[in-house]
């Protein structure tokens, strides 16, 4: 937990606690069904919570927002994201049925009350939300076009309604198709750990 509260320090006693009980629950879970390498298990703290957390730098979610956390995986971000804003509703959806079992499990372990896992494709998705979250999941052309229809226009959050992936790497030529239009913003500007150097956060309001 030092590195969460080393960049989270206000957490309240019940966030510390989810988060505690994530980081026990999941290398337990993750034994049954491999969401995350068993290498990279090793820095759940900094890779994966502590990455997904970092869209909370930039992104205030309120009681009224629906966030949809496309390709979740292992949980990831919307589970983190969800542990921080309690009273926004998160929607988890992956497209293997065993990783959204495995999301059941540690949403009900964890008594998370705003987080629905689906299991469907997320091109075949047609529920509405504010804001799309991913981490990875595919060419950010391609996400936008799977999921722009899913979101509806809106500005009462800290920033309007739209598309936020996390991303790594040169992203030049992935985002020539939409430049422009993109946000941009390195997670180096809050994090000083070598992990996040080449991280960043992309946006694209609806």
């Amino acid at each position: 937990m030092d590195l969460i509260l080393k960049y989270f320090p206000d957490l309240s006693s019940q966030q510390i606690q989810h988060f505690e009980k994530l980081m026990e629950l999941l290398p337990l879970l993750n034994q049954k069904v491999n969401v995350i390498s068993r290498k990279d298990i090793t820095y759940l703290e900094e890779r994966h919570i502590l990455h997904s957390l970092s869209i909370a730098k930039k992104f205030h979610f309120d009681h009224k927002a629906r966030v949809l956390d496309v390709g979740t995986g292992g949980g990831f971000p919307g589970i983190p994201l969800a542990v921080m804003f309690p009273e926004t509703a998160f929607t988890l959806v992956d497209s293997i049925g065993k990783k959204i079992r495995l999301l059941d499990e540690l949403v009900r372990e964890l008594d998370l009350k705003n987080v629905t896992p689906i299991h469907a494709r997320m091109e075949q998705l047609t529920l509405k939300t504010d804001f799309v979250v991913s981490r990875a999941v595919t060419a950010f052309p391609r996400l936008n076009q799977w999921t722009r229809k899913l979101i509806e226009r809106g500005d009462d959050q800290s920033m309007p309604n739209g598309l936020i992936s996390l991303k790594g790497g040169n992203l030049e030529n992935e985002l020539l198709p939409l430049q422009n239009r993109t946000e941009i913003f390195p997670l180096s500007s809050w994090f000083t750990e070598s992990f996040f150097s080449s991280k960043m956060i992309v946006y694209l309001k609806k």
